[in-house]
């Protein structure tokens, strides 16, 4: 198992800093964290008092602002989880074929993602804001006079394209290396057996591409659960609350109005459902895979 002339002793030399650092920056915190969703304290003061499970009945019983938040985030999440996954599988098949521009286009799809959505909020605010104003002026169209950060729908629409539009790239790199990974000689089974285009997309190519439509479910899941940065930057949570997500909730709750037990008792909450979920998921694909 070792190589020779090393032994475990110095195997664990090498380990040992990687692991006390991930324990401190990780494994410790958590546990920490988990033991202060029991107490109700501030975040500065050295006592933490003892509450047992009152912060969780509260959250499930009297708490309105985690329920609409809830409600966001779970609607945010069904739909980025079907857009951007259909839009990513179908863009993949086109960028699969040899066109001249693929490479460009595959180029200009992936460089969004490389920008950190606190950026790409701020330059869609700007455009939203702005550009649309300018395009209003121009154009005289009424959809660049509407309220697209303003009102609660349409703040709502507003950060769920910039989210499908700065990660879709990375999306479709998993979906066109599923693709490339499909034998063609199946492909070919299919032509000489009389499989139109669709049929052989849905009989041939879906079933074989679910192993990386597992990977991007999944990743687009806890991804859309977890959406914090792009409210910051677009809405900071309004109109009215109304595009609050639970991780920019429990953020508030934590920092902003200094109930920090109460606040990682939401982010635990927040930490087993997005486990169990995703245990689910992932199973549940997982069955559909076909082996080659």
């Amino acid at each position: 198992m070792f190589k020779k002339g090393i032994g475990k002793f110095e195997y664990l030399i090498y380990v040992l800093p990687v692991v006390v650092l991930i324990s401190f920056v990780v494994y410790i915190p958590f546990v920490m964290s988990m033991a202060y969703s029991f107490t109700e304290w501030n975040g500065i003061s050295k006592a933490a008092r003892f509450v047992g499970a009152e912060n969780f009945k509260l959250i499930f019983t009297e708490d309105a602002a985690f329920k609409s938040s809830a409600v966001f985030t779970i609607k945010f999440s069904v739909l980025f989880i079907v857009i951007i996954n259909v839009l990513a599988v179908l863009i993949a098949v086109m960028l699969d074929k040899k066109l001249y521009s693929t490479n460009i286009l595959r180029a200009g799809f992936f460089i969004p993602y490389i920008l950190s959505l606190v950026i790409v909020g701020f330059i869609w605010k700007f455009i939203f804001i702005q550009g649309f104003q300018s395009l209003g002026d121009i154009t005289n169209w009424g959809i660049f006079s509407w309220s697209w950060l303003g009102n609660a729908k349409l703040a709502f629409w507003s950060i769920l394209f910039v989210s499908i539009w700065q990660s879709i790239g990375f999306y479709i790199v998993i979906y066109i290396a599923g693709l490339q990974s499909i034998p063609y000689e199946l492909i070919e089974a299919a032509i000489v057996d009389g499989a139109g285009s669709v049929r052989r997309f849905f009989s041939v190519t879906i079933p074989l591409l679910m192993p990386s439509i597992t990977s991007c479910v999944f990743l687009a899941l806890t991804n859309s659960i977890k959406v914090f940065d792009v409210i910051v930057s677009l809405t900071n949570g309004g109109p009215g609350g109304a595009t609050t997500s639970i991780t920019y909730d429990i953020y508030k709750e934590a920092f902003q109005n200094n109930t920090y037990g109460y606040g990682t008792a939401k982010a635990l909450v927040l930490f087993i459902a997005i486990l169990v979920i995703t245990l689910v998921q992932v199973t549940f694909f997982k069955s559909r895979e076909v082996e080659i």
